[in-house]
């Protein structure tokens, strides 16, 4: 919980393009207020001062941490230190947002959990993707049952394109192509399908790009108890792409196409939502704006009042055991894999 009842302090861990993503945030979400940041590079400190000119900056970020400014960090490092700075930040008694995945073994996730249990410490990741535009819009006509039950969710993204060379292209940083997409994705699927998962299956298939270490194209399949099935495919060589989004439901069916005007990197802008229906009319569905800043505020809701946050920390786990679920499976070219799950 807060140590004071005026504005939480914040530092943020690591300043790239998140970083300043979460500056803005905390600028416009009453409750916080940024007094640190900590990089290596001098540079990003620079641009993080732009936005924040009183900040205190730090080329250490373990003097961050040690400094007794924070009650709350922003870990926003690659994703193979995410558990090291995550434990760092708990066991000095700051609250702790991590950037996704929550790590890259269940047992670092689950080692963190119970870190912050035990000091009565918030950790909770940043999904940002469950604010998307078009999931947001998506959830809701699903919820809302205008497509009725859901038994087969298909997800995509990628093109044919040469991959770039900076860390998430690289298995021992990232976690490889299904924990890269994956963290968002997949996290999605468990939003909209809330079935017992009976089984996890993976393929990761290297055809083509040898200058990174992550599959060119990976698919990761999920069956639910139920019988629902939901697919999440992040590919490098798909020369003709698949919608984002493929729904099915027992009275209709949802697909979110790419917006042509993204251009070569259709993932910058929502997808197009069109809802089929029973009857075989059609619907175009304009996106719904979602409230800027809801994650940070539900932040500040929780850690100054106690209220639940709608991202929880058992979920990001969970993400992080079916992805490397995937990732086991995938090592038998698709042998089906029970996930250790909480939910």
């Amino acid at each position: 919980m807060s140590k004071s009842s005026g504005a939480i302090s914040v530092g943020l861990l690591a300043y790239g393009a998140i970083g300043d993503e979460h500056n803005r945030a905390i600028a416009a979400t009453p409750g916080l207020h940024l007094v640190a940041v900590a990089d290596t590079n001098l540079e990003r400190l620079a641009a993080a001062q732009l936005l924040a000119p009183d900040v205190t900056t730090f080329a250490d970020s373990t003097a961050m941490l040690d400094s007794g400014l924070l009650e709350l960090v922003v870990i926003s490092t690659p994703p193979n230190s995410h558990y090291q700075w995550a434990k760092e930040s708990l066991a000095r008694g700051i609250n702790v947002i991590l950037e996704k995945p929550m790590a890259l073994t269940v047992q670092e996730c689950d080692e963190l959990m119970e870190l912050a249990a035990a000091k009565n410490l918030l950790l909770v990741v940043y999904q940002n993707r469950r604010f998307d535009a078009d999931f947001v819009t998506m959830k809701k006509l699903i919820d809302d049952g205008s497509i009725g039950e859901v038994f087969s969710y298909e997800s995509f993204v990628g093109g044919y394109s040469k991959p770039c060379s900076y860390w998430h292209s690289m298995v021992e940083v990232s976690g490889g192509a299904i924990f890269d997409w994956g963290s968002h994705f997949i996290d999605q699927i468990l939003a909209i399908i809330p079935g017992k998962v009976d089984s996890v299956t993976g393929i990761n298939q290297k055809r083509l790009w040898t200058h990174v270490t992550n599959a060119d194209h990976a698919d990761v399949s999920i069956t639910f108890a139920g019988g629902a099935r939901a697919t999440f495919t992040n590919s490098d060589l798909a020369a003709a792409r698949k919608p984002k989004f493929y729904v099915l439901g027992t009275t209709g069916a949802i697909i979110g196409n790419w917006d042509p005007a993204a251009g070569s990197a259709p993932a910058d802008l929502p997808a197009i939502l069109t809802i089929h229906r029973a009857d075989g009319t059609s619907e175009v569905i304009t996106n719904t704006a979602p409230t800027p800043y809801s994650f940070h505020q539900s932040v500040v809701a929780y850690l100054q009042n106690n209220i639940p946050m709608n991202v929880t920390t058992a979920q990001s786990r969970d993400v992080v055991a079916i992805m490397q679920a995937a990732e086991e499976s995938a090592q038998s070219n698709g042998r089906s894999i029970t996930p250790s799950l909480l939910r």
